[in-house]
């Protein structure tokens, strides 16, 4: 399981003495540890996996963000400290899908949706969430998907 992975990368991280990385493993458990507190009073159950790879998702997006912001405002320091970062959570993300990956994606969605123009663009995102979820970085095919129409 991934939960056990990160765990495991923490004491090896701690062993090897590695403050960062300690440090970038011990924030993922920490968030992972919160969202099993919110999960706690819903009803609904998550595959613990699932869960993991959500929060990790929700922690890589905020880095790239932040090192978004941090570029622009002329703070390099802070940006890099995010990158460390963000190379930590990567580290247990599965490799995402390259433009013309998705581009073929989005061609299959359109042609198992019957797509025809931009008002179909909720099936075909769909159908690409449903289908490619962890793997498909979202904000680039929801551009790809309006310039196909």
């Amino acid at each position: 399981m991934l939960r056990d992975d990160i765990k495991a990368e923490t004491v090896a991280a701690m062993k090897a003495k590695d403050k960062d990385r300690t440090a970038a493993l011990r924030l993922i458990g920490a968030k992972i540890k919160d969202r099993d507190i919110e999960l706690r009073t819903s009803s609904k159950e998550i595959e613990d996996d699932a869960l993991v790879m959500d929060v990790l998702e929700k922690m890589a997006k905020q880095r790239r963000e932040s090192i978004t912001m941090y570029v622009d405002g002329g703070r390099e320091e802070l940006a890099d400290k995010e990158r460390a970062e963000l190379a930590v959570i990567e580290e247990f993300l599965p490799q995402k899908m390259d433009e013309a990956q998705t581009r073929a994606a989005i061609e299959e969605a359109k042609a198992n949706t019957g797509a025809d123009s931009i008002k179909d663009m909720g099936k075909v995102m769909g159908e690409l969430k449903a289908k490619h979820g962890a793997v498909l970085d979202m904000s680039l095919a929801s551009k790809l998907v309006k310039e196909s129409f």
